[in-house]
């Protein structure tokens, strides 16, 4: 009888974690643009925590909501020629905390009547729509009841927003939520790293989510990764903007790399093989995520690029919560992800390598006193 075969048992990533900070459970953001929101959101609840305030379960919907509103309003008054639609940035919360407030998430939970999940396909089409036939003007003016009829429309979709509500048995209103929380906007920085602009000035970032031009510190790239590790090493999250639409980000597999064929350490019957393959066979070796590969060396000039030729975008936000290691040492960020504790190995989070993190960084959202202090001083940051 022949013997029986033995599979190869995939060596597959193995993390340890260095450090996590406290973060709340893992949301869905389910079938709606809105990580932009979910990503902020958990950024500021485990500031919270790190305040001392405990675990506040703060409502996402409310920050779409009213963003969209503000997102309207520019919209029409600007003849159209803004992105509007569900997507938002980082700074988006910072601007709702200014100027209406925060909700806890039982107060406003904006889920659809009959739904129990974010399914925003048709809100977001009748809103652009309404605004679409706004701005044709066809009374020759706006009529007064124009914001109300956009307003019906968020409270079809999403609900109304209660003017007063309870919370642990004390009456708010949005505006005395936020004040007692102690959140500030004026605490929260935006970073990012490009070369078309100088280095340790601001400047508004040039991508279409960012409707209400929000300004961002530009620091290099070798900065991105050493402030979240400041961060982390000192107790503090940090949101994360950028793009997951390479092939190197695996959600099912929880890992977010930049692999590359090390060719200079191939043998030459290796080498051979190698350029023989078709990029599809390639690819299937750079992506099985059967083991932790070299990654490619990225670049200041690589970032660049990729923001210019459009191939990094503005996909997708995150939150980091902490850095772990592989069996190899190499440093990953561990990071919050919005698409439910279900369908990848690491029950909603992900391992974003630094080259990774180096590469498709878009923005990135944190308390000022994260910073290093020396990057602080530089930014005349108080």
């Amino acid at each position: 009888m022949a013997q029986e075969e033995k599979k190869e048992e995939k060596e597959g990533y193995k993390f340890t974690v260095v450090k996590q900070i406290e973060n709340t459970s893992v949301k869905d953001q389910y079938r709606s643009g809105t990580c932009w929101s979910f990503s902020s959101n958990s950024l500021l609840e485990s500031e919270l925590i790190r305040m001392g305030k405990g675990e506040v379960d703060l409502s996402e919907m409310y920050i779409v909501r009213r963003s969209y509103e503000d997102k309207e309003k520019d919209f029409v008054h600007m003849h159209g020629n803004l992105n509007f639609g569900g997507g938002g940035a980082l700074n988006d919360i910072l601007n709702v905390i200014d100027s209406y407030g925060l909700m806890p998430e039982e107060a406003y939970q904006g889920l659809t009547l009959g739904e129990e999940k974010h399914i925003h396909g048709e809100m977001d089409g009748a809103l652009k729509a309404y605004v679409d036939d706004i701005i044709k003007n066809r009374n020759k003016k706006l009529s007064p009841v124009w914001f109300k009829g956009f307003e019906g429309l968020m409270d079809a979709y999403l609900g109304e927003v209660p003017e007063e509500f309870d919370y642990k048995g004390k009456k708010y209103t949005a505006r005395s939520f936020a004040d007692e929380l102690g959140l500030k906007s004026d605490d929260y920085v935006m970073v990012s790293s490009y070369t078309h602009h100088p280095f340790y000035e601001k400047f508004i970032l040039e991508v279409p989510d960012n409707w209400s031009w929000g300004e961002v510190y530009n620091v290099q790239m070798d900065d991105l990764t050493a402030i979240i590790n400041n961060a982390i090493d000192n107790g503090y999250t940090v949101a994360w903007a950028g793009d997951v639409s390479e092939k190197g980000f695996s959600w099912s597999n929880g890992v977010a790399v930049v692999p590359e064929a090390d060719i200079a350490n191939m043998s030459d019957l290796e080498r051979t093989k190698w350029e023989d393959m078709s990029q599809r066979e390639k690819n299937a070796q750079l992506y099985s995520f059967e083991k932790p590969l070299p990654e490619k060396e990225i670049t200041q000039e690589m970032r660049q690029k990729a923001f210019d030729n459009y191939t990094t975008t503005d996909d997708h936000g995150m939150h980091i919560v902490g850095t772990a290691k592989d069996q190899n040492g190499k440093l990953y960020f561990i990071t919050k992800n919005s698409w439910n504790a279900k369908g990848n190995d690491y029950e909603g989070y992900m391992y974003m390598s630094e080259a990774f993190v180096k590469y498709k960084t878009m923005s990135m959202m944190l308390h000022k006193d994260a910073l290093p202090k020396d990057l602080k001083m530089k930014l005349n940051i108080k």
